[in-house]
């Protein structure tokens, strides 16, 4: 049975990694909050899935920004330094979202203004606390850690979402950006008591945009980078239906807020179970093959998702979703970390944040088109269907991907 539960034994180990876990799922609790909280408040003032859509689709470009500076910059500065500013920045962030949403008259271009400002700001930090857990682990020790870290993740996405519905429907939208502010100050804290985390001499006099500009160049020379990038961007543009999901609630179960957090929470659900039995991933072999065969996954439960109108089955599929895309995450970001060298750690890995959670957004606005332009279940199933299409055809393409095996790991 121990070789199936999740690995805790890095988190008694390594100090700085407990301080980096539990600093993290004090804010993801917080940020799973304004995660609901600012589609529903878009939905609710709008009464459209496209504005929700574009209300995200807003923050792309914010959001690249902020993780390939925060990656170029990791690799030039003190990384626990550029984490606590980046959680103080986020604090102010959300304490702007609570004072608009408590206003007499809240105004919607400040709503979409703060949430862009914010994903710029969680942009930048992504990428730098991604290229940290390197560091604070040895090489055999990185599926565990990532694991860990999807377990603290989904805990945080399958609370946050559910708290946030309870809020919603018996506070209000600023308690939501409120409590995001406070966990952001604890984050900032936890951070500041881990060692510092000098960043090399290798790239200190090289130019931003320049060190930005060698952060892709090393990308197109690898092809199994491309491909991972690649897997995770196809299946949340097609196969993440998250700005359907107020339409779902409202005009499909017919239902309130508290069914929308559940619906928010299903996915972590899942992810939470499968990232506490997840000790069995640093036994698997043929790493690629099956992070396409749980892709694969993930776009079928999703397209039974917009099927079956019944709420019960729904969650259900969601949460056997997020299941998939848990040992997708851990598989991928193993073959990733593995396979580039550290000078370049920082860049990739904002690079690989800017797909992570780009490529989400750009699902928003492909859900919110197609349900516009047909139905909000025709925009689900045809998006899971696409998804399976897609790996299959990376799965042709980059034939690297698909023979990833842990040997390949130094």
């Amino acid at each position: 049975m121990s070789r199936l539960l999740v690995d805790v034994g890095p988190l008694r180990r390594h100090r700085d990694l407990r301080l980096l876990v539990g600093g993290q799922l004090v804010s993801l609790l917080g940020s799973n909050l304004t995660i609901v909280a600012i589609p529903y408040q878009v939905y609710r003032e709008t009464h459209s899935s496209l504005w929700v859509g574009l209300a995200s689709l807003f923050q792309l470009p914010a959001l690249i920004a902020g993780s390939l500076w925060g990656g170029a910059m990791g690799d030039r500065l003190n990384r626990r330094t550029l984490l606590v500013l980046s959680s103080l920045v986020l604090g102010a962030l959300s304490a702007g979202l609570a004072l608009n949403a408590q206003s007499a008259q809240t105004h919607f271009a400040l709503l979409l203004c703060l949430a862009a400002l914010a994903a710029g700001a969680g942009g930048f930090a992504r990428p730098i606390r991604s290229a940290t857990i390197p560091r604070l682990v040895a090489g055999d020790e990185l599926v565990a850690a990532y694991s860990i870290n999807q377990v603290i993740m989904n805990v945080a996405v399958v609370l946050g979402p559910a708290l946030a519905g309870v809020l919603l429907a018996t506070a209000s939208l600023a308690a939501c950006y409120w409590i995001d502010a406070g966990t952001f100050l604890v984050l900032a804290l936890a951070t500041r008591s881990m060692s510092s985390l000098p960043a090399g001499e290798e790239h200190a006099g090289v130019a931003v945009l320049r060190a930005i500009g060698e952060g892709f160049a090393y990308v197109r020379r690898h092809a199994l980078a491309q491909a991972v990038y690649l897997a995770d961007l196809n299946a949340m543009v097609f196969g993440l239906p998250r700005a359907l999901f107020p339409a779902m609630t409202l005009s499909v179960y017919h239902a309130g807020p508290t069914t929308l957090g559940l619906l928010y929470a299903a996915p972590g659900a899942g992810a939470l179970a499968m990232a506490l039995v997840t000790g069995w991933i640093a036994r698997v072999r043929r790493r690629g093959r099956l992070v396409v065969y749980v892709v694969a996954a993930w776009g079928a439960a999703m397209s039974l998702f917009g099927l079956v109108h019944v709420v019960w089955f729904g969650l259900s599929c969601l949460a056997v979703a997020g299941a998939m895309d848990v040992i997708s995450t851990v598989l991928r970001n193993t073959i990733l970390q593995l396979a580039i060298t550290d000078e370049f750690r920082s860049r990739i890995s904002a690079i690989q944040m800017a797909v992570v959670t780009g490529g989400p957004r750009l699902g928003d606005l492909e859900s919110g088109v197609v349900a516009t332009l047909t139905s909000t279940e025709v925009s689900i199933v045809s998006g899971g269907l696409a998804c399976i299409l897609g790996v299959l055809a990376l799965a042709r393409w980059r034939r690297s991907f698909w023979r990833a095996e842990a040997e390949r790991a130094p």
